[in-house]
């Protein structure tokens, strides 16, 4: 039976329908293929599912499909994404809602093609490297949730754009330099809104009283504008507000009446402002978590109802007129981490069971009234890093457990009237860097265990009465740069082994009894800078050793110091210095009596009979070693072209193995290393070559089993690790790249090797950035060396068969050829990660101080982002010229933590910048620096790929205008958030 004909257009209908939804399909899959070619991912494991022959595009990662196929969701934050959108094809899936990038490496303009997804209702573009102003997007009239936040964008923000977006939920706009503007009225009707984040964004003005009608706010962040006037009684009608951040404005007046109302408030921050008044309309909210409203002028006392906060975790209330005495029980029954209540005019005793659930990290309370005596308690908060109550009025003894707590790092009771012992606990204190307990009444011998507390940095005992000995092995404490212990009781002499703290610049043991000579050892300290060992009862000569010192402090006056003054000291900078000392003289300063000539000649004579003696000895002694020394020349001369050596070439070659091995003499020599030497040697056809010699036996013949890891420039530096020669050759042999060291062959034999390098004739980039050198350094040089080594850095990550770990990616690891092209070399440390290794990681401590990334602080398992950290540290040094540890960082900061705390304005950026870059480039180290941050954001997953730096440095010669960086806060102290990928 023939069917009707309605039937057959049915059936037509759907056949073409069919048509159409293949058709449609086949659209939005050469969308998203397009996507895909716009975007880097550095994990490569993303859009391994995004391909052309997959069933469905509906299973790629990151992407929703609706009941009919068609897309709905790209979710793609958070995967280390670079490169631009394709927005003109991404507007084009019919179907799209949500649209989410956050967190990547995006960059690029957003264009007005996004005006075309008029069907989203979740926009996240937060957190990415844009440029340029935001687009008018007036037609997304369906947006609930809009995430701009830390995108750097500038320009005027297109305000307008929300007049008709009123079912937004979520509207965060913060952490962009947009022009400066009022607080916008178009958000004051968004009736449903429940977050609301305006922070550091230009917003000027004050808070309007509208501000009350959105009473479905959860957060509300106005914080770091230039805000002004007082904080509405509206903000009281916000009942459910969970946080809100006003601070780093120029708010003035009291907390405002009705604050009380918003009784699930967790955490209130108004630091940095002009409030003034008491702190009683925060008494009643039993929620709080976090309170920070330091540097203000706010007066009156705690409220006694603080002590029974048993949420309360933060309290920061430092740089206020607080009176009256603090809550005895507050944090007994929180979860206390943080108090700061310094800087107040605080009295009463310390609370004393803050810690005792055991989670106390910081107690500052410093610059107060405070009396009574520490609280026992705190000996056992194993968890406390910081304790700081210098100057105030206590008293008694501190607690020993206190003095030997395993995580702290500074122990500050300057300016009190404490008395007692430091007792031997204190060698427990591992981490302990800043010992300063000057001005007490502490006495009693110091304890040998101070020598144990490795990690001192600072200690200051001055003004107290300890007596006795100083320590003997006080030498053992390596990393020591400050040591003050005048006017204390000490006797008997000063330890020799001082000369092993080779970071000591400030030294002060006057107004003692100490007696005995002065140790010579004293004049091999490097960085020594001030020294007053005055009024003691030091006896003997003046070292002629301190002559080597460059002292712009030197105090030796009022001892027992007897003979003549070395002639280098006897220079007006040290008049006065060496008064009160009535055995010594000199030919050059008046007030001290002229050495006899007839003592001078008696003592001559004597010195010549000595070294006459002496020199007849040596002469013998060295007869014997000469001879011996030239037979034994001739013996390993003979032995380097009598052994069998086992010649690898890994490029084309132009010398011979005997023209190396000639050439491996002394006049060669350009460096030592542990366990060999380097040498410069200049080829018949012109050129010139390194050549590290490494001796694998001692003399004895026994192995050695060492490798050095020179810099093969100027100077060399050695290890004492066998697969180190081997990491080296291993992995130099395989390498082709311009910006790597080129290793041209190997010469082994069983007794030692050779390995022949590219000799680069400007040394490393430390030398040039950190001696004499560094005024040739002009910021065009500094820029082509950071885009050189970068692409270096990221052929081993990215361009190798397996990926190549450097580990001690560092200035000095940096050379620069005859054009000051650099090359990356030493790769002593690095590491080839297996294709089938687990999790490509290594445990080898590796690595130098300063460049080290942080996770080694709780993991010895790093990755390439642990060179992506240390050369972050190296851009740092190229934008600002000065070394990763530095004293002017102040105690143990490095370049990275001296940085952070630069970026508080304009102006403070700037001038991190080398005073040796001219002023029309300024804006272009900015812009470097910023790539600096990024890159070395504590996190490591938080940090840009190689292959990603390489793009944002080349990207940073094009135009920009200088953008603002900003910071935010955590705790009492101020961290990155933007420019480190750090969640809000």
């Amino acid at each position: 039976m023939p069917l009707p004909k309605n039937h057959h257009l049915h059936l037509y209908l759907l056949f073409f329908l069919f048509l159409l939804s293949n058709a449609a399909a086949a659209d939005e899959l050469q969308i998203l293929l397009k996507l895909k070619s716009s975007l880097q991912d550095s994990n490569s494991q993303l859009f391994a599912t995004w391909d052309s022959t997959a069933n469905s595009f509906c299973k790629f990662t990151g992407i929703t499909c609706n009941d009919v196929g068609s897309v709905r969701e790209i979710e793609l934050s958070n995967q280390k994404l670079s490169g631009s959108l394709p927005l003109d094809s991404i507007c084009q899936l019919p179907s799209l809602e949500k649209l989410a990038f956050g967190s990547n490496f995006l960059h690029g303009t957003i264009t007005e093609d996004l005006r075309n997804c008029t069907k989203l209702k979740y926009l996240d573009l937060g957190k990415n490297l844009f440029a340029g102003s935001f687009p008018d997007i007036s037609s997304l009239s369906q947006l609930e949730h809009l995430h701009l936040n830390g995108s750097w964008f500038s320009g005027i923000f297109p305000w307008t754009s929300l007049t008709n977006m009123t079912g937004l939920i979520r509207l965060s706009l913060g952490d962009n330099p947009f022009d400066p503007s009022p607080f916008p009225k178009e958000v004051e009707n968004l009736k449903k809104l429940e977050w609301l984040y305006l922070a550091n964004c230009s917003i000027q003005g004050t808070i309007p009283s509208e501000i009350g009608n959105l009473v479905e706010l959860i957060n509300l962040e106005l914080s770091d504008n230039n805000m002004t006037g007082e904080i509405p009684v509206e903000i009281g009608q916000l009942t459910k507000l969970w946080q809100l951040e006003l601070y780093i404005n120029r708010f003035t007046g009291m907390l405002p009446f009705g604050l009380r109302n918003l009784t699930i408030l967790e955490n209130f921050d108004a630091s940095e402002n002009f409030l003034e008044g008491d702190l009683n309309e925060l008494r009643f909210l039993t929620n709080l978590v976090s309170l920070q409203l330091y540097d203000n002028n706010f007066s009156g006392e705690v409220p006694e109802e603080f002590g029974e906060l048993n949420k309360l975790v933060n309290l920061s209330l430092y740089g206020n007129k607080l009176t009256g005495p603090l809550p005895q029980k507050l944090g007994s029954w929180s979860e206390m981490g943080f108090i700061d209540v310094s800087e107040n005019f605080l009295t009463g005793t310390i609370p004393p069971d803050m810690c005792n659930k055991g989670t106390m990290k910081q107690l500052l309370m410093l610059q107060n009234k405070l009396t009574g005596e520490i609280p026992a308690n705190y000996a056992k908060c194993t968890t406390l890093t910081r304790f700081r109550v210098n100057n105030n009025s206590l008293s008694g003894v501190v607690p020993a457990g206190l003095w030997g707590l395993p995580n702290v790092a500074i122990i500050d009771i300057t300016s009190n009237q404490i008395e007692g012992p430091i007792t031997s606990d204190i060698g427990n204190a591992k981490k302990l860097a800043q010992l300063f307990v000057s001005y007490n009444r502490l006495s009693g011998e110091l304890p040998d265990e101070l020598s144990k507390s490795t990690s001192l940095v600072s200690v200051m005992l001055n003004n107290n009465q300890f007596s006795g000995k100083i320590p003997a092995k006080i030498g053992d404490l390596k990393q020591l740069g400050t040591l003050h212990l005048e006017s204390n009781l000490l006797s008997s002499s000063i330890p020799k082994s001082l000369g092993s703290c080779s970071f000591l610049s400030d030294l002060n043991t006057a107004n003692n009894s100490l007696s005995g000579e002065i140790p010579s050892s004293l004049g091999s300290l490097p960085t020594l800078n001030s020294l007053d060992l005055s009024h003691n009862q030091l006896s003997g000569k003046i070292p002629e050793s301190l002559a080597s010192l460059r002292l712009s402090m030197l105090d030796l006056s009022h001892n027992r110091l007897t003979g003549a003054v070395p002639e280098s000291l006897s220079i007006a900078a040290y008049n006065g210095s060496l008064s009160g000392n009535p055995g010594l003289c000199s030919m050059d300063i008046t007030y001290f009596p002229r050495c006899s000539p007839k003592k001078e000649m008696s003592d001559d004579v004597r010195t010549l009979i000595i070294c006459f003696s002496v020199g007849t000895a040596i002469l013998f002694v060295s007869l014997i070693c000469f001879s011996f020394l030239k037979r034994k020349e001739k013996d390993q001369d003979r032995s380097l072209k009598e052994e069998s050596w086992d010649v690898k070439s890994f490029h084309v070659i132009t010398f011979s193995e005997d023209e190396i091995l000639d050439s491996i003499t002394q006049e060669n020599l350009i460096g030592k290393g542990g366990s060999g030497n380097v040498y410069k040697v200049s080829l018949a056809n012109g050129k010139e070559v390194a050549v590290k010699h490494i001796w694998n036996t001692d003399p004895s013949g026994r192995k050695m089993f060492k490798s050095t890891t020179p810099m093969l420039g100027r100077r060399g530096s050695g290890s004492s690790k066998s697969k180190e020669f081997d990491a080296e050759v291993q992995t130099l042999s395989s390498i082709r790249h311009v910006n790597v060291v080129k290793l041209f062959c190997s010469i082994t034999s069983e007794d030692s090797s050779l390995l022949v390098y590219e000799y680069l004739p400007n040394g490393s980039l430390w030398d040039r950035l950190h001696t004499c050198e560094k005024m040739k350094l002009d910021w065009d040089a500094r820029y082509e060396i950071a885009v050189g080594a970068a692409k270096g850095l990221e052929y081993l990550h990215h361009g190798c068969e397996r990926l190549v770990i450097h580990r001690d990616v560092k200035s000095s690891n940096i050379l620069l050829d005859e054009f000051l092209k650099p090359r990356i070399a030493d790769f002593g440390l690095a590491k080839m990660v297996q294709t089938n290794a687990i999790k490509d990681s290594s445990h080898v401590v590796a690595g130098t101080h300063g460049y080290i990334a942080p996770e080694y602080g709780y993991t010895y398992k790093v990755n390439e982002k642990s060179d992506v950290y240390s050369f972050g540290v190296v851009l740092m040094e190229l934008v600002t010229g000065k070394k990763p540890i530095d004293p002017s960082f102040g105690d143990n900061k490095d370049i990275v933590n001296w940085i952070c705390g630069n970026l508080k304005s304009r102006e403070s950026v700037l001038g991190v910048v080398d005073s040796y870059v001219p002023e029309a480039y300024r804006e272009e180290a900015i812009k470097v620096l910023r790539i600096a941050i990024l890159c070395t954001a504590r996190l490591p997953e938080l940090r840009p790929s190689m292959r990603s730096v390489v793009q944002m440095l080349e990207e940073a010669h094009e135009p920009m205008k200088l953008l603002d960086i900003v910071i935010s806060k955590d705790g009492s102290s101020k961290k990155m958030e933007v420019l480190k990928g750090t969640e809000k």
